[in-house]
């Protein structure tokens, strides 16, 4: 019996610190995630805590991990572990059974699983714990009471300057479809065997104080200038099998015209810098920064969603719209500076980690 509680609790210890390493490898990804969830659950005004509830959860699952494996204080850990799982379980299921979020983020984007095993690694893991804290009489404690406090502040401290290095510097691990040496033309392209939801394009119009829907391609033989239209949407007819592309909202788009410039910048023949900042921070060393990029290389663009106060800022630059959420996945530190060779990302770098060569 005994080894088998020891077989459980480094398993399940383990598995905690790997879970929140993965995490806390990059924060701000389980912080997006979070704000999913209170888009959903209609508590946005919570999005602006979420890095830091982010930051907070990735250190209580590594701690309490580790307090785990020392058996220091154990009793405790274990309540905890179980009242964590418990929200994790919750979590998974909610992503299971409502359809409303499709991953629920447990590994980050380094392991992504469906909402499916998520939720079963969650009831093992509950069921895991509950044999543990039925069995705590079982298991006893000689780690040295100052040496297991010193070893988990040493943890806290860790894990707390880990998580804001790569808030800084960008995460070690990238695990996101934008990492150095992919190409992003490839990584637009649908997978082997994918299917694509097939997709109706419903008009709805307005006559005589009723509502009618069309299909796009199917009008009444009586359709005249007397429906008004009022609005258009796209509706699922059949789904496919879920698998997509890698990146499917790529688009670069010039801020005068509002033109996709993306694939001509794909086919330009030299090395070009892509600077991405979702919004423009008046605090960031611009100048300084733009002044280094001018330096070494010939075309540089910003690629940002903020475009007033791009443009007011940047008058004489190359300035491209982005989407929010694509920068956000493309660079997590802004601005981050990425260097492409056509379609390929050579390298990749917070603005920092720039400045410093």
């Amino acid at each position: 019996m005994q080894s088998f509680l020891k077989i459980l609790r480094w398993s399940v210890g383990l598995l905690f610190i790997f879970s929140g390493l993965i995490k806390a490898n990059d924060p701000l990804g389980l912080s997006y995630k979070m704000q999913e969830f209170f888009d959903v659950w209609g508590m946005s005004f919570l999005s602006d805590y979420t890095l830091g509830f982010a930051i907070f959860m990735n250190v209580l699952e590594i701690v309490t991990g580790i307090a785990l494996i020392i058996k220091f204080p154990y009793k405790q850990t274990l309540w905890l572990l179980l009242g964590l799982i418990v929200f994790f379980t919750f979590l998974t299921g909610y992503a299971l059974f409502s359809g409303k979020i499709k991953t629920c983020g447990c590994f980050g984007d380094c392991i992504p699983l469906t909402p499916k095993m998520s939720f079963i690694k969650d009831i093992i893991l509950f069921v895991s714990i509950v044999i543990l804290l039925i069995n705590q009489q079982k298991v006893k404690t000689k780690i040295h009471k100052a040496l297991g406090v010193f070893v988990l502040l040493i943890s806290i401290a860790g894990v707390g300057f880990g998580q804001q290095y790569v808030l800084a510097h960008l995460p070690i691990i990238d695990c996101l479809p934008y990492k150095i040496g992919n190409d992003i033309v490839e990584k637009m392209k649908l997978p082997a065997g994918a299917v694509p939801d097939s997709i109706s394009i419903q008009m709805e119009f307005e006559k005589n104080g009723k509502s009618y829907l069309f299909d796009a391609n199917h009008f009444p033989d009586n359709f005249d200038a007397t429906y008004n239209f009022k609005s258009r949407k796209e509706v699922v007819v059949q789904k496919g099998n879920g698998f997509k592309a890698a990146i499917d909202d790529f688009s670069l788009n010039s801020v005068y015209t509002n033109s996709d410039t993306s694939m001509a910048l794909f086919t330009t023949n030299t090395p070009y810098v892509l600077v991405f900042a979702g919004n423009i921070n008046s605090s960031i060393s611009w100048d300084l920064l733009l002044s280094e990029l001018h330096k070494k290389y010939k075309l540089v663009y910003i690629v940002t969603a903020d475009k007033s106060n791009a443009l007011n800022q940047f008058p004489k630059e190359n300035i491209l719209l982005g989407d929010i959420t694509m920068i956000k996945t493309a660079a997590r530190v802004w601005p981050s500076v990425v260097v492409m060779n056509g379609s390929t990302i050579m390298q990749k770098q917070s603005y920092l980690d720039f400045l410093k060569k």
